[in-house]
C-alpha cells in the first residue's frame, strides 16, 4: 500500500532534511579523520592521495554510526518547521490522531530502517578492510591478508601464518617462514600460541624450529620463545575487523567456530544483535521528534529542539556503547544488552506525547 498524500510530504520533508544532515556530519568527521591522517603522511609511502581515499573509505561506516542521530536531527528539525507552518495542527483539526501520525512516520522510517541495514551489512565492511589495507600498504612493507589459511602477514624478510586470532588478540597455531636477502627460506617456525608482550615482541610456546644450512636441516625445540615482529595487537584488531564492523553472516560464522571451540562468544553475540536492532533505531527516532512537533511554538524554538536533538542524538550513541561494554563485563543476555538503549529511547518518546497531550 502506497503513501497518502500527507505521509509523501512529510516523507519528502524528512528524507530532505535527514539527508542534509547526515551529509553535513559526514564532511564535519571527513574533515577531522583527514587531519589525523595528515600526522601520518610521509611515513613510507603513504602520501596525501593515500589519506583521501582512506577518509574516504571509512565515510560509509561513519553513515552507519549516524543514521539514527541523523533521523532524530533531520525528522525533528522538519516536523519542527511543519508545526510552525501550522501544517501538523490543519491534519489534527483534520482527525488525524497521534497514533495515525505514529504509523505514517513508521512508514517513512522504514526506509531509513533498510537503508541502515544495507549500509551496515554490504557496504561498510568491505569499505573498512579496504581502507585499513590501503593504509598498510602504503604506510611499510608489512601486508596482510586472509585466506582458509588463515591471516597471512609479510614482516619485513619474513612471512608469517596466523592460524586464529582470539579475541585477547593472542594468537595460536603460528607459523613463521624467514627468508634472507636472496629469497632463500633460512628457518619455519611453528609455535601453539603466541602472547605480546611490549615494544614488538611476543612470546611464543610450544615452539618447533627447522634451521635449513645448505642441504642439510636441523629441528630445534623450545617451551618458550622470544618473537620480534612489527604484528602487534592493534594492528591485529585492525586487520580482522572489529565485532560491531562485521557482517551479520560473518559474526554468526565466528560466533559458531568460537561455540565450537569452547570459546566465550559474549561480545560478538552482543554485536550481532546490535546489528538486528540497530536498523529499528530509526523508528524509534521518528516516535522521539514527534512529541517536539506538539510543543506550543515560540521564537527560537527551533534552534533548540534541534539542539535537544543532537544532545538526545548524542546520548544515545553513548548509551549504544555503554551498554554494549556492560555486558560483555557483566554476562548479560546478548539481546537485552543491545535492545535495551533503544526501549529506553522508546519509553521516552511515549512519556514525552503523554506530557504533550495532556497539557
Amino acid at each position: 500500500m502506497g503513501l497518502k498524500l500527507y505521509e509523501r510530504h512529510l516523507a519528502r520533508e524528512i528524507y530532505a532534511t535527514t539527508g542534509l544532515v547526515l551529509l553535513a556530519f559526514l564532511m564535519l568527521f571527513a574533515f577531522f579523520d583527514l587531519i589525523h591522517q595528515l600526522e601520518s603522511i610521509g611515513k613510507g609511502g603513504y602520501q596525501i592521495q593515500h589519506a583521501l581515499a582512506y577518509v574516504a573509505l571509512t565515510l560509509p561506516g561513519r553513515l552507519y554510526e549516524l543514521f539514527p542521530i541523523g533521523v532524530l536531527i533531520g525528522s525533528l528539525y522538519a516536523l519542527t518547521v511543519l508545526a510552525r507552518h501550522s501544517e501538523i495542527t490543519v491534519l489534527r483539526a483534520a482527525g488525524l490522531s497521534t497514533r495515525d501520525l505514529l504509523v505514517s512516520l513508521a512508514k517513512i522510517g522504514m526506509g531509513f530502517a533498510v537503508l541502515t541495514l544495507l549500509v551496515g551489512e554490504f557496504i561498510a565492511p568491505p569499505a573498512e578492510r579496504a581502507a585499513q589495507q590501503l593504509r598498510l600498504r602504503a604506510m611499510g612493507s608489512l601486508v596482510a591478508q586472509e585466506f582458509r589459511s588463515g591471516l597471512w602477514v609479510r614482516d619485513e624478510k619474513s612471512f608469517v601464518n596466523v592460524r586464529e586470532v582470539l579475541p585477547d588478540t593472542s594468537l595460536r597455531n603460528v607459523r613463521v617462514f624467514e627468508f634472507d636477502d636472496r629469497f632463500q627460506l633460512l628457518s619455519i617456525s611453528e609455535a601453539e600460541r603466541g602472547r605480546y608482550r611490549k615494544d614488538g615482541v611476543w612470546t611464543l610456546d610450544g615452539v618447533v624450529r627447522t634451521v635449513f644450512t645448505g642441504d642439510a636441516a636441523r629441528i630445534e625445540r623450545f617451551t618458550e620463545m622470544s618473537w620480534k615482529s612489527a604484528l602487534n595487537p592493534d594492528l591485529l584488531a585492525v586487520l580482522l575487523v572489529v565485532p560491531e564492523r562485521m557482517s551479520l553472516i560473518n559474526l554468526y560464522l565466528f560466533i559458531r567456530h568460537l561455540s565450537g571451540n569452547q570459546q566465550k562468544t559474549e561480545r560478538y553475540d552482543i554485536a550481532m544483535w546490535k546489528k538486528l536492532v540497530y536498523p529499528l533505531a530509526a523508528l524509534v527516532m521518528l516516535a522521539l521528534a514527534l512529541p517536539f512537533a506538539y510543543m506550543q511554538d515560540r521564537m527560537g524554538a527551533v534552534s533548540i529542539r534541534v539542539f535537544a536533538g543532537i544532545m538526545l542524538g548524542i546520548g544515545f550513541h553513548m548509551l549504544n556503547g555503554l551498554f554494549s561494554s556492560l555486558g560483555v563485563i557483566n554476562s548479560w543476555a546478548p539481546f537485552f544488552s543491545a535492545i535495551t538503549p533503544s526501549v529506553l529511547f522508546l519509553f521516552t518518546a511515549a512519556g514525552l506525547l503523554w506530557w504533550v497531550e495532556r497539557r
